[in-house]
């Protein structure tokens, strides 16, 4: 009878493990902005990143121009910054460009903006309006070593 009991108790408790079938995925679906949002998610994200990689004059910004209109306000927001970002991948041989990567994507209703090189990741939600962004999360800060 012990034995019993405890094979029944082993079933039902191992059977609480089971999962429904369901599986959560790390992929997220790339989103199209246009309009305000736009400048006001890369001009945000290009505050946020010059806080944290160096002094404009002396710091080159490379990155991949998809041709969006987020990499297109990214660019634009960089250079207002005062940095000389580099498009077309033809560095000089004393530059050290910092590499960025950049995403938008879409999670819960919102925007989730995202712009990293090899020392810091950044990440932020937005939620989009009519006239424009605005964060809807606190800035999210990854520091690499």
């Amino acid at each position: 009878m012990r034995t019993l009991f405890i094979l029944v108790l082993t079933t039902a408790l191992a059977s609480g493990c089971q999962s429904a079938g369901e599986v959560l995925t790390t992929s997220s679906t790339p989103v199209t902005v246009i309009g305000p949002a736009t400048s006001a998610i890369a001009g945000d994200m290009a505050s946020r990143l010059a806080e944290r990689i160096g002094p404009a004059g002396t710091t080159a910004i490379k990155m991949q121009n998809d041709k969006t209109e987020y990499a297109t306000a990214l660019e634009a927001a960089l250079k207002g910054w005062g940095y000389t970002v580099i498009t077309d991948g033809k560095v000089a041989r004393d530059q050290k460009p910092v590499e960025i990567s950049y995403s938008l994507d879409s999670f819960d209703g919102q925007l989730l903006a995202h712009l990293g090189t090899p020392s810091v990741a950044l990440g932020r939600t937005y939620r989009v309006t009519d006239a424009g962004a605005t964060p809807s999360s606190p800035l999210s800060v990854m520091q690499r070593n």
